[in-house]
């Protein structure tokens, strides 16, 4: 039979202290009894073990909560108070945990990752961890400059709880800290002085009431001296009310002037720096509830026109009063004759909106909103407009508050456009390549079928005219890879005016009769590094465009095409003050026309590809896009300007070339002796993963006496190397699935390190340099013809 196991019970801390008492109690009355054989001091001794450790086990008996503790808290109630807060918080524990957040934290960080592990980057994961070591040391600490999926954010950090065993984290706007922070140095300089003057009392406030900044008036009469240190103190202390109501400056006492005090909120929603403006006005009548009177009320004006951000005030009507210069500038209005309600500000679909709130505002509501609003001149930009409630100044009963970010839309446009602009370029890029394989097989089988017709045999015409329209549409791929900036370039040093010289005779035919070209060139012009043949495309690229724009506005009478080359200096370029165009040396070619213009809607699109104003079959819409590529490709900028029926101007600055290499004028190319004989011999390695260009390729090769072995891939290719002899030559693609050229070249070159390479690619070889960057390579471009393919074997073959 089992028997169960003896158990002890657990002796409690209360227990244990009582055992302890106790036994030392009795350890003193044995050595007191064997030391001095007197019984009654050590009777006494062990009576006073006893009598503590009865004392022990009574306290536990009559304290029963005190000793099991409190438990642990209840977050559910805290994170229901966070909950209507309007900064993101969270609570962390001494060992880093996340203990409590409230619905904002988990919408801004994308669920509840734990401080100071966010989403902030490394050096905003390193800030805020700087500020929670430094609030667990000083109770308090501060961070700003973080970044959060494009919001700029700052965070507080303060030691909590009973036993300062909590940190709380309080995440908010960063925008709201630049306002108070804007106002703070406001008062503080030249415009606190002239609120002063104008006996405006001025005091930004934080939210606990204590003093960030105050003007030179609020100083003296707060503390009798205008150097008083009166940052950080309670705005509180300093004012006193009397039975009645009425304020005064502490100071002064009941003698002193009664005063109105205004509250402006930079931030209606609150937060860490939700700072108030306090203005603080002398009343004129002593009475109870005193009405703001005419100077008052100027002085509140003077107040709003000073604000650095939107204001403007309302009346119980529902029109405007007064309108401060920033609020006009982000309505995009004249401010000294504004419209006559705020709903005249925006589109007709959002008029009702503004309207009914304003209605209820000025009817008593405390409380603020923030509508999204549509203004007329730019419906497509939704600003941001602040409605609040106003009180104590005079006939205004609604104040509003817009944003000006006309700037911030202007460069999300140019970032927007920009990045288009490189998505359709990769897309371009890649469907040319796709194109050049097309075109290779074509013109390749065109050759091949050549070879086999002589002239005046009925198919050869169709033949040629099929090879014709080929080559046609491989110009229009050059097109897409110019525009991509992925087109092979050959740059020399050179000086515009002599590439102006070399295209000023075929201009003067391009543009006819009845249109003047008009050819000027600055002095002390700069050398410039780009491709002369490109720049050339350029120049009658806008030449024509501006020739169709000007003989559709008067065919007879034609117009006037000029052609301007001027220096750019780095403090030209300063002067400028453009976002774009970085500081530098620059030669700027100006081509302009007295045309029709260029219509505003379109001005942004002209520069991508396939957008034309031209008659249907009259544009490939690749033109301007063309030489947008040309000149980015080259280092440049370019810009378009112009007003419809005045002309338009492009605007073309490529930087002047620094390297002191002399500069000669650009030189036709000598022309290249056409090969007598196309025969060779020898073993040909092919790897190509497009089948119809393999096939038109070995062909070709075939034909001219080589021996040519196929492999569709490069892993397949490094297996035929493995089992065949040493070719000859190994032509390959360059990109191509698995693996691509360049590296099954590095492969095959461990066996055959001076093995002689031709690659082959629809990209721009540009674009492919640093891939292919090996000993002993050529390159060859999609698409080509046989001939072209043999002389280039021939070439790469031929004994050095």
């Amino acid at each position: 039979m089992a028997t169960a196991p003896l158990t002890v019970p657990a002796l409690t801390p209360a227990r244990q202290a009582a055992l302890i008492a106790g036994g030392a109690g009795l350890a003193a009355a044995v050595l007191i009894l064997w030391a001095l054989g007197d019984r009654t001091v050590a009777a006494c001794f062990l009576a006073t073990g006893l009598l503590v450790a009865g004392g022990l086990v009574a306290a536990r008996h009559l304290f029963p909560a005190a000793a099991r503790g409190s438990g642990d808290p209840d977050w559910s109630v805290a994170r229901s108070l966070a909950a209507d807060l309007p900064e993101a918080v969270a609570v962390t524990d001494r060992a880093g945990r996340l203990v409590c957040a409230n619905d904002r934290y988990e919408a801004l960080f994308e669920g509840f990752p734990t401080p100071p592990a966010l989403p902030l980057g490394e050096a905003g994961v390193a800030r805020i961890g700087s500020a929670g070591r430094a609030a667990w040391r000083d109770g308090r600490a501060a961070a700003d400059g973080l970044i959060s999926r494009g919001t700029p954010l700052a965070v507080v950090v303060e030691r909590v709880g009973a036993e300062d065993d909590l940190l709380l984290w309080r995440f908010r706007a960063a925008e709201q800290a630049e306002q108070a922070r804007s106002v703070e140095t406001m008062l503080a300089g030249a415009a606190g002085d002239r609120l002063a003057e104008a006996g405006i009392m001025a005091a930004l406030i934080a939210p606990d009431g204590r003093i960030r900044a105050a003007n030179r008036v609020l100083r003296a009469r707060a503390m009798g001296h205008e150097e008083g240190a009166i940052a950080g103190r309670d705005l509180a202390h300093f004012l006193v009310t009397d039975h009645r109501g009425l304020v005064r400056f502490e100071r002064e006492g009941t003698a002193g002037n009664p005063l109105r005090v205004l509250q402006v909120p930079l931030a209606p929603n609150g937060g860490e720096d939700a700072a108030l403006l306090i203005a603080l006005l002398d009343e004129e009548e002593a009475v109870a509830h005193p009405a703001i009177g005419e100077s008052a009320s100027a002085h509140v004006r003077s107040l709003v026109s000073l604000m650095p951000f939107g204001m403007a005030l309302v009346d119980r009507d529902g029109r405007f009063l007064q309108m401060n210069d920033a609020f006009a500038r982000a309505a995009q209005v004249d401010a000294k004759a504004p419209p006559i309600y705020p709903g005249d500000l925006v589109i007709r679909e959002d008029k009702a909106a503004v309207a009914d709130a304003i209605r209820r505002f000025a009817g008593g509501a405390t409380h603020s909103a923030d509508l999204a609003v549509r203004l007329k001149d730019h419906p497509d930009e939704p600003v941001a407009l602040s409605i609040a409630g106003a009180r104590g100044l005079g006939d205004a009963a609604v104040l509003l508050s817009l944003k000006d970010n006309s700037e911030e839309s202007r460069l999300k446009r140019e970032v927007a456009q920009a990045t288009k602009m490189q998505a359709v370029g990769q897309l371009a890029g890649g469907v040319a390549h796709d194109f050049n394989n097309i075109l290779t097989a074509i013109i390749g089988h065109c050759d091949l079928m050549l070879m086999r017709h002589s002239p005046g045999d009925s198919d050869y015409d169709d033949i040629q005219q099929i090879r014709a329209n080929s080559n046609r549409a491989a110009s229009l791929t050059r097109q897409l890879l110019a525009f991509s900036r992925q087109q092979t370039l050959r740059p020399q040093v050179l000086q515009l005016p002599d590439v102006i010289s070399e295209v000023s005779n075929l201009l003067k035919r391009l543009l006819g009769e009845t249109i003047v070209l008009d050819v000027r060139h600055g002095r002390n012009l700069g050398a410039v590094r780009a491709d002369p043949g490109q720049l050339e495309q350029v120049v009658v690229n806008l030449a024509v465009n501006a020739r169709d724009a000007m003989l559709t506005k008067d065919p007879r009478r034609g117009g006037t095409l000029s052609i301007h080359t001027r220096g750019v200096t780095a403090s030209d370029v300063r002067r400028m003050a453009s976002d774009i165009l970085p500081v530098g040396d620059y030669v700027a070619l100006e081509i302009s026309d007295t045309g029709t213009g260029i219509p505003p809607d379109v001005l942004p699109k002209i520069f991508e590809p396939f957008f034309t104003t031209k008659e249907f079959g009259k544009g490939t819409g690749l033109g301007l896009s063309t030489v947008y590529g040309i000149v980015k490709q080259s280092g440049g900028y370019i810009f378009a300007d112009s007003r419809p029926g005045q002309g338009a101007t492009f605007t073309i600055y490529l930087p002047v070339h620094a390297a002191a290499a002399p500069i000669a004028a650009p030189a036709p190319a000598p022309a290249r002796e056409r090969p007598a004989e196309l025969w060779g011999t020898g073993t040909v390695v092919l790897v190509e993963d497009e089948d119809m260009v393999r096939a038109v390729a070995e062909r070709a090769l075939a034909r001219q006496g080589y021996t040519v072995l196929t492999a569709e891939n490069g892993e397949a290719a490094l297996e035929l190397l493995e089992r065949c002899e040493r070719p000859d030559l190994l032509i390959s693609d360059v990109v191509m699935p698995l693996m691509d050229g360049p590296t099954m070249v590095r492969h095959a070159r461990r066996r055959y390190p001076d093995l002689p390479i031709l690659f082959m690619s629809g990209y721009a070889e540009e674009q492919l340099r640093k891939s292919i960057d090996l000993d002993n390579v050529a390159f060859l471009p999609k698409p080509f013809s046989v001939q072209q393919l043999a002389e280039a074997a021939r070439d790469v073959l031929a004994p050095k």
